[in-house]
């Protein structure tokens, strides 16, 4: 009884910490959501007007591109970055000349602010001063300006995005590589598994706790990316980057549309609860059905 009233106590600090700054938050802005208030109107006070916030963004043409725009970036971005992210981890389980170098050259990219990182890229982007377009053209003979070309735009905020997260993803499957037993890769090899096989049948199954803790982590990041397209791009050119969390921000700030972009803020939340539960139920689940029916066998 005592260590539980020990326990609880270690943990009242981070748990007000969550009530205050979390759960508090959150039941403030779903009452806002209910309401149509501009507090720089004529008239501030907060007018109750039910589900009318909601029913009005699935209307909202705008609203329905930046999550179309939001959903493919985040799939692009997060796939590419558990790729290259693995690629990178099995090599650094290697002894290579310069990996110490490579391995803190690799991660600076995470100790950068995601402001310091758009406006970066930004320079390296600028068309008359950019290291990338004049490279581009260089080689390639290609005009970058992610100013007018809205496919070239939507494509440097997904590198960016790869060239900022990648080094978090690569530390997280590393651990979890370096963790793993030898005797099932030894005994695969025995048994003459190529190394296909043994990805797919012996490591994949293994670290796939680790993929999905990482899936999550990078898809909630990428479904509320804010300040490093807003420094790279500000939204544009037209639409092409204007994600769901800078249309949010340009309904609540600009606008100053409170109801609004706190009915549009739940919807998303909403929608990463339940990818991120989708993700749970495809990966996870059929593997602890197929574990409980060994254990019954």
């Amino acid at each position: 009884m005592g260590s539980n009233r020990t326990g609880w106590l270690m943990l009242a600090p981070t748990l007000l910490i969550l009530g205050v700054f979390g759960i508090v938050p959150f039941f403030y802005v779903l009452y806002l959501s209910f309401h149509q208030w501009n507090p720089f109107a004529a008239n501030p006070n907060m007018i109750f007007i039910g589900a009318n916030n909601f029913r009005r963004l699935v209307f909202d043409g705008e609203f329905l591109t930046s999550l179309w725009f939001t959903l493919k970036f985040a799939f692009f971005a997060v796939v590419s970055e558990i790729i290259i992210g693995y690629m990178l981890a099995q090599m650094l389980t290697r002894d290579f000349y310069g990996k110490g170098f490579f391995r803190t050259i690799h991660t600076l990219p995470l100790i950068v602010a995601p402001i310091v990182v758009g406006s970066v890229w930004r320079l390296m982007t600028t068309p008359s001063i950019g290291i990338i377009p004049y490279y581009l053209n260089k080689w390639f003979g290609y005009q970058l300006n992610i100013g007018s070309d809205a496919t070239a735009a939507f494509i440097i905020t997904v590198i960016m995005d790869i060239w900022h997260w990648t080094p978090l993803v690569t530390l997280t499957l590393l651990a979890a590589i370096v963790s793993l037993p030898k005797d099932p890769f030894e005994q695969a090899q025995i048994d003459g598994a190529n190394r296909w096989q043994i990805f797919w049948h012996i490591t994949l199954p293994m670290i796939r706790p680790a993929i999905l803790a990482t899936v999550f982590i990078r898809l909630m990041d990428a479904l509320r990316t804010v300040d490093e397209v807003w420094m790279l791009t500000g939204g544009g050119p037209g639409a092409a980057t204007r994600f769901v969390g800078l249309h949010i921000w340009k309904i609540v700030f600009p606008k100053t549309d409170y109801g609004y972009g706190s009915a549009i803020s739940i919807i998303v939340l909403y929608l990463t609860l339940v990818m991120c539960w989708l993700l749970y139920v495809g990966l996870v689940a059929p593997r602890v059905r197929r574990s409980k029916v060994n254990a019954d066998a």
